[in-house]
């Protein structure tokens, strides 16, 4: 009676051990997801799991960096402009810099300090500076992150602090990650400090992709319990970008590993020597029949070059350029200021042939007068250049 006493308790040990490490195993993949896409073309090279929300933790400083960038461009920070650290700032959990109540940080060093150490002080510095409260700033990251396109995203702080209704999809992270790179490509090389020198101290950048996976130049890295190890990761190889995002890895080395093979797998699947065609843009389109909105998640992707005998429509001009590329990334930066003002309309890079070359100018095209209008005025109001263009009769 002993013995089968002892062999049915052994029996439901095991059972309830095999159930748990079952239970483990699904939360683990519960937590899993991934996206790969082309930058250039926006062509979905892998995804798994790409639209279920998630916990991004960390990587939540990528969108406290965009509205940082974004107020940088508009002239409302400096780079040496000093932020006051408050209370609320000191107190929060690691990882910080180990800020003080009363003492200041310039604009540069909490880029920095974001994107290497991913201090958790700083981020709540800078949601201060710029919303006033930390509570305040995330319902403008919200905001911003419905105009960009992150339609499944929710932000509740500025660090990524475990928070239950902070989420987001691997889909929306590269989103995000495209408009860090074409709305302000005069930052985005912070995103590749490695070293990161504060007060005698020095920070390595968690990313470590950044060391062992070449043409890596960014660009962010997340954990909480909650969520496992994430990473959003874009890399370059002849002349092709890639943008990575992955959710719920069980520790950084497996997860760096797995985003390496993910790259490796997309990179065999861009022709070679062939150039790419116009793909699908990641967002969707809840009706066809309706042009699309200006939102740099549609425009970014592909923008062609039309000839000026082609614009029928009205259009706003925001600068003329000698190269394409610098007519793309002021086109983009507009796209992305004016959703919610202009519903109509797409980025096109306008040629212009003159004796001494061509002339790009950066323009979205296929807008009503009224439009092109309010666009202008709500650029210049924020001190963009912006003309209204009348359509072209031949």
């Amino acid at each position: 009676m002993f013995r089968f006493y002892n062999i049915r308790n052994f029996a439901t040990f095991i059972g309830i051990l095999f159930s748990s490490l079952l239970l483990c195993q699904e939360t683990a993949f519960a937590r899993y997801a991934s996206i790969v896409i082309d930058a250039k073309s926006g062509k979905v090279l892998h995804a798994s799991n790409p639209d279920r929300r998630r916990y991004p933790a960390s990587l939540t400083k990528m969108m406290t960096l965009y509205m940082l960038f974004d107020a940088l461009d508009r002239g409302k920070l400096t780079l040496n402009q000093r932020l006051k650290v408050s209370r609320r700032a000191q107190g929060m959990a690691p990882s910080k810099l180990g800020l003080r109540r009363g003492q200041t940080i310039k604009v540069k060093d909490a880029i920095l300090a974001l994107i290497t150490k991913s201090a958790n002080d700083v981020a709540v510095v800078v949601a201060e500076s710029l919303g006033r409260t930390e509570v305040k700033f995330a319902q403008m990251m919200t905001k911003k992150a419905r105009a960009i396109g992150m339609r499944k995203t929710r932000f509740r702080n500025a660090s990524g602090l475990p928070n239950r209704r902070q989420v987001s999809t691997a889909r929306d992270m590269a989103v995000l990650a495209q408009h860090l790179i074409d709305d302000f490509p005069q930052f985005y090389h912070f995103f590749g400090t490695q070293r990161f020198n504060y007060k005698r101290r020095s920070f390595r950048n968690h990313n470590n992709l950044l060391n062992n996976y070449p043409g890596v130049d960014g660009i962010k890295t997340g954990y909480i319990r909650a969520s496992g190890f994430n990473l959003v990761a874009s890399t370059k190889r002849h002349g092709r970008r890639l943008i990575g995002v992955v959710f719920g890895g069980k520790s950084a080395k497996t997860r760096d590993r797995h985003m390496r093979r993910l790259f490796e797998r997309a990179f065999a699947l861009i022709p070679k020597n062939r150039k790419s065609q116009p793909a699908p843009t990641m967002a969707k389109r809840n009706n066809r029949s309706k042009p699309a909105p200006v939102a740099a998640t549609q425009v970014a992707f592909r923008t062609p070059v039309v000839p000026m005998d082609r614009v029928r429509r009205w259009a706003i001009q925001v600068g003329a350029f000698s190269q394409s590329s610098a007519a793309r990334v002021a086109a983009y930066g507009a796209a992305g200021r004016l959703q919610g003002v202009a519903d109509h309309g797409h980025v096109a890079i306008v040629s212009h042939g003159k004796e001494r070359g061509t002339l790009y100018r950066a323009q979205i095209i296929g807008m009503s007068q009224r439009e092109a209008v309010k666009s202008c005025s709500f650029l210049r109001a924020r001190r963009h250049d912006c003309v209204a263009v009348p359509p072209l009769t031949q």
